[in-house]
C-alpha cells in the first residue's frame, strides 16, 4: 500500500449520464473506495471545475482531483476535446485521466492514447462487472501506482 492511499484523495467523474454516475458511486462504496467524488456533466463544466473558473471560481483553494474518469460521448465538448485541453494545460496535465466510456471503437481508443490518456476502460453493463472493474481501478490507481501531488 503506498503512502498516497492513506490520504483522502478526490476523483472527478465527467459523465453526462447521472445514472452511470450513481452506479459508479455505488460501486465505489461496495469496494470500499471512500474518496471524495465530484461529478461534472459537461466537458466545459469539467474544465471550469479543474481550473476553478465559472461556477467553480469560489472553490479556488480546493485541491484538484488526483484522478479523472472521463466519458467520451457527451453533448457539446466531448471527452476527447476535454482530454486535449487537460493535456495542453501545464497546471492539469499531470493528473491521470482514465477514459471511462461505452465505446470500444478502435479509432476512439487510439485517439485517446495519442492525446495522452493514461488508461481506456469500457463501461460494464452488468453491475457486478462494474464493481469488479472499479475494484481493479482502485487496486491500481490507489494501492499500486504513485499519484502526483495534489493541488496545483
Amino acid at each position: 500500500m503506498n503512502e498516497n492511499y492513506l490520504k483522502p484523495q478526490s476523483i472527478l467523474v465527467v459523465d453526462d449520464n447521472e445514472d452511470d454516475y450513481e452506479a459508479i458511486a455505488r460501486a465505489f462504496k461496495k469496494v470500499g473506495l471512500s474518496n471524495h467524488v465530484s461529478l461534472c456533466t459537461t466537458g466545459q463544466a469539467a474544465l471550469d471545475f479543474l481550473r476553478h473558473e465559472g461556477d467553480f471560481e469560489k472553490g479556488s483553494n480546493a485541491d484538484r482531483p488526483v484522478l479523472i474518469m472521463l466519458d467520451l460521448n457527451m453533448p457539446g465538448m466531448d471527452g476527447i476535446q476535454v482530454l486535449q485541453h487537460i493535456r495542453r494545460d501545464p497546471a492539469l496535465r499531470q493528473i491521470p485521466v482514465v477514459i471511462w466510456t461505452t465505446s470500444s471503437n478502435e479509432k476512439d481508443v487510439d485517439a485517446c492514447y495519442q492525446m495522452g490518456a493514461n488508461a481506456y476502460m469500457q463501461k460494464p453493463v452488468i453491475f457486478e462487472d462494474l464493481v469488479e472493474s472499479i475494484r481493479r481501478l482502485k487496486e491500481y490507481w490507489f494501492e499500486t501506482a504513485l499519484l502526483p501531488a495534489r493541488g496545483g
